[in-house]
């Protein structure tokens, strides 16, 4: 009988970059953060660099001044690929537009919608509003006009345009059709359906 033996990986645990992450979102400075976990300046900074592993104690002092569960330094991220190919085609009412969207369905933060449309595609005559916060528009290729109430935005190939959620808008692509990325935050809708 053979046996077996368990051992840990050969590659280090790298925490460093999620300690400072969480750091550097609070506002805190190294000095800040090293005055309230009771550690040096130096300590710190060659923590967040992965040059130095601490002791499990001077970890939990280190997530303790952070407010930041010890766990969290070792979960691993929710990564989602999704190729266009298996994006789910969506109608949002664009006329001459294969949308598509290629984020998750039940992802809530945000919401990435692909529109490939032909030439002089338009998402209609009327204006429409989308239920988000902010939406954005990015375009990939060909040219888009968006009209508002009181303007008209022209883009370009490269261009985006921000602007408030619930804004009055519609938009037409040029002669040559138009790729472009829909942004909306958060998502407008939501769910497995």
């Amino acid at each position: 009988m053979r046996a077996i033996h368990l051992s840990a990986g050969d590659d280090p645990v790298r925490i460093g970059a999620k300690l400072r992450s969480s750091r550097v979102a609070q506002g805190l400075t190294l000095e800040q953060l090293a005055q309230a976990s009771g550690l040096t300046k130096g300590f710190i900074s060659r923590v967040e660099r992965d040059d130095t592993m601490p002791s499990v104690p001077t970890l939990v002092q280190i997530c303790h001044a952070l407010s930041l569960p010890v766990g969290a330094l070792f979960e691993e991220p929710d990564v989602q690929h999704l190729a266009l190919d298996d994006a789910p085609r969506i109608n949002m009412g664009g006329i001459g537009a294969d949308e598509r969207l290629v984020t998750p369905r039940a992802e809530e933060r945000v919401q990435l919608l692909r529109s490939s449309v032909e030439p002089h595609g338009t998402g209609g005559e009327e204006l429409y509003t989308v239920s988000c916060a902010v939406e954005s528009l990015h375009v990939i290729a060909g040219s888009v006009e968006v009209r508002f109430s009181d303007r008209v935005a022209k883009l370009a190939p490269g261009d985006t345009l921000t602007f408030p959620g619930l804004t009055p808008h519609t938009w037409s692509a040029g002669a040559e059709g138009a790729e472009m990325v829909w942004v909306l935050v958060p998502a407008a809708w939501s769910g497995s359906s």
